[in-house]
């Protein structure tokens, strides 16, 4: 059962990265874009930021601490 919650946690954890490198890769591409005036949603990418791509960040590194801590604890128990 725990190594099956960890195989989940950790994907779970990939898809939340893709999720935030994907969000960087917008907003660097965005930035580019308005010093060049192209419109590449830079204004879409600020309302999304509070309500998407802050919560996606934290859960990432939540997780990231969580799964070590517990790997950590499996280790030296196990």
């Amino acid at each position: 059962m725990k190594e099956k919650f960890l195989l989940w946690l950790d994907r779970a954890l990939m898809a939340d990265l893709f999720l935030v490198l994907a969000s960087f890769f917008w907003f660097a591409i965005a930035l580019v874009g308005r010093s060049a005036d192209i419109p590449l949603g830079l204004d879409l990418w600020y309302r999304l930021w509070e309500p998407v791509f802050t919560p996606a960040i934290g859960i990432l590194m939540l997780g990231a601490i969580g799964n070590g801590i517990i790997r950590q604890i499996t280790k030296r128990l196990g």
